[in-house]
């Protein structure tokens, strides 16, 4: 497991300590590392984050502006040269708090506890989030988060998970209603695809894994849209 991560400071040589601390983590991944939030919410609006590794006092918009102004917040740890602001990072529900200059192991104690936090939020959403299926006359659960897409076949609907596939008598419109809209799109008559799937996407095709799923003309702006993160 990896989290997706930024580093937003305005000093460089502190901004190039922390992001050597994440690139030699072996759960973190660095999308990027920005000088200034406006540069930050931008790359948000391109790539999703898990992880923010966030400096408070910064020129125009400091730390606390730029989360009021995020529409979906990630995981926070603030990173300051003073203590002052403990208790209102905490009030922006923040995973940790590092003061300036970082050793290792508390660096490495403040991605410990995102791990968990990360951890559990996936475990909450997955027992909440879930549909039943009639398959080989059996009702069986199947967690929408495991599911990778979902097919036509005639009078049937394949059901491809991360482990297995289903086929189920029922419609692609019925499985378009039961499932969040919020995580899946019907990209094509014959494909319903888990948005947070997929991996790579050009004007004919959503890739997920070495699958090509067609996209259709009229759907690719949808796509575009629901990849976007605010």
């Amino acid at each position: 497991m990896k989290l997706q991560c930024i580093v937003v400071d305005d000093s460089s040589i502190q901004r190039m300590i922390i992001t050597k601390l994440v690139k030699n983590h072996q759960n973190l991944n660095l999308v990027g590392d920005f000088s200034n939030a406006i540069e930050a919410k931008s790359c948000m609006s391109i790539h999703h984050v898990d992880l923010i590794f966030l400096d408070i006092e910064m020129p125009v918009i400091d730390g606390f502006d730029f989360l009021d102004g995020l529409k979906s917040k990630p995981q926070i740890i603030f990173i300051t040269a003073k203590a002052d602001y403990a208790v209102k990072a905490f009030d922006y529900d923040a995973t940790d708090y590092l003061q300036k200059p970082i050793s290792l192991a508390r660096f490495d104690s403040a991605v410990k506890r995102a791990l968990l936090k990360y951890t559990i939020a996936k475990e909450n959403e997955e027992d909440d989030d879930f549909i039943f299926i009639k398959s080989n006359l059996k009702k069986m659960k199947i967690y929408t988060n495991r599911i990778k897409w979902i097919e036509a076949f005639g009078d049937y609907v394949k059901v491809i998970t991360e482990d297995e596939s289903h086929m189920v008598l029922a419609t692609m419109k019925s499985f378009e209603k039961d499932l969040p809209k919020e995580k899946f799109l019907r990209v094509h008559k014959s494909f319903i695809v888990n948005i947070e799937k997929i991996e790579r996407y050009n004007s004919k095709f959503a890739e997920i894994g070495m699958n090509k799923i067609p996209l259709s003309r009229n759907k690719k702006d949808d796509l575009r849209k629901a990849l976007t993160f605010d």
